[in-house]
């Protein structure tokens, strides 16, 4: 939930505490990514004009929102797992500590080298990636990391992957207490193999499971990403939400392939890749439109978010923050420019609070899911 109240970023109990500390800009070098549009206007619903008199350019917003009890960020703009490494790389080019939260790269219990080449290739309007999960092992993350997010204001949430549920549970067991670990986000896209190698994030029981098992094994603030690889999110989500979840991520990258220009086999060396980047953001629209109306905890936006009016559409369906994920590669300046753009959007409709465009494109009572076939009514 949205809290108002001082602007600052307050780390889990059992770890050390941190106060925490216009327009976008060039068009991006990636395929449809682009930040050059003017900063769009929200909706209202009823109570929320929309011709409130703006307010003094110096007059403070309150950006703060809590993802989870003793999660609070300064800010809702984050930046997304693997995409930002374990922001210690982008410390010469960007003020890591006037981002709402890092979300780390994907951890596991042991180091993988990740998938074989090719990894990557552009797309339409954003990428496939198929990097495999390519990280040094839990052990490595906290030597050579913890310290350094322990001394930053910002906090760092730490991505976990496994292929089991036992892997799930020991990476957390020992990122919990851990000072600099101010969260995990579980990535349950990860296949499963006691069943078959079927992922946990496309089964309520199973992303059910590995929710309830993480949350006994930490008190860490937890996360959850759901896939958008499925008919129907909504069981999935209240799921998670009945395991113990503290908030939903929503979503993780499509599945998809691409074809070598000779067009004899896929080109990337893993044949599946994860297609993110602007392209993916009316399924992340949707499946974000659809969890806020089934579960009562808080959602984080992500999925082809490029500039400030995409963060807006994501908060008007029910969003309380969102990442910014491959426009990265492009720009990694643009999270802090579009903190500063909500900011001022916000005090150009006459908010001292951002909470007011949380929400307003929702309807009053639970729609349909797109499951039911409802695009296609006549």
């Amino acid at each position: 939930m949205v809290v108002g109240g001082k602007v600052h970023a307050t780390r889990h109990p059992k770890t050390a505490q941190r106060p925490a500390s216009g327009p976008v800009g060039a068009r991006s070098a990636i395929a449809g990514v682009r930040s050059d549009r003017p900063v769009a206007s929200v909706g209202s619903r009823a109570g929320v004009p929309d011709d409130r008199r703006a307010i003094d350019d110096a007059t403070p917003v309150d950006l703060s929102v809590e993802l989870a009890p003793g999660l609070r960020l300064a800010n809702p703009i984050l930046v997304a797992s693997g995409t930002f490494g374990y922001g210690i790389e982008y410390g010469d080019v960007v003020d890591v500590e006037r981002l709402g939260a890092i979300c780390c790269k994907g951890t596991t219990l042991k180091p993988r080298i990740g998938n074989i080449t090719p990894r990557v290739t552009e797309t339409p309007a954003g990428m496939l990636n198929s990097i495999g999960l390519q990280n040094p092992g839990v052990d490595a993350v906290i030597e050579r990391y913890a310290s350094t997010w322990a001394g930053w204001r910002v906090p760092v949430i730490v991505n976990v992957a496994g292929e089991s549920i036992d892997d799930y549970v020991e990476v957390a067991r020992r990122l919990d207490g851990v000072p600099g670990v101010a969260g995990i986000e579980l990535n349950i896209s990860c296949p499963n193999v006691g069943k078959g190698g079927l992922q946990f994030a496309i089964d309520a029981e199973a992303a059910g499971a590995v929710t309830a098992a993480v949350r006994r094994a930490s008190d860490l603030p937890l996360l959850v990403k759901l896939s958008p690889n499925v008919a129907d999110v909504r069981p999935i989500a209240r799921a998670i939400q009945k395991a113990g979840a503290d908030a939903i991520t929503a979503i993780n990258t499509l599945s998809g392939i691409a074809i070598r220009p000779d067009r004899t086999r896929p080109l990337l060396g893993n044949v599946y890749g994860g297609l993110s980047g602007p392209a993916i953001k009316p399924v992340a629209l949707r499946i974000v439109y659809e969890v806020t109306q089934v579960v009562d905890i808080p959602v984080v936006a992500i999925g082809g978010v490029s500039e400030l009016s995409d963060a807006l559409d994501f908060l008007a369906v029910g969003a309380v923050a969102v990442q910014v994920g491959t426009a990265l590669f492009a720009d990694p300046t643009l999270p802090i420019r579009m903190v500063d753009g909500l900011a001022a959007e916000c005090r150009r409709r006459g908010f001292d609070s951002y909470r007011p465009l949380i929400g307003t494109a929702l309807p009053r009572k639970p729609s349909a899911p797109s499951a039911k076939g409802v695009e296609y009514r006549p």
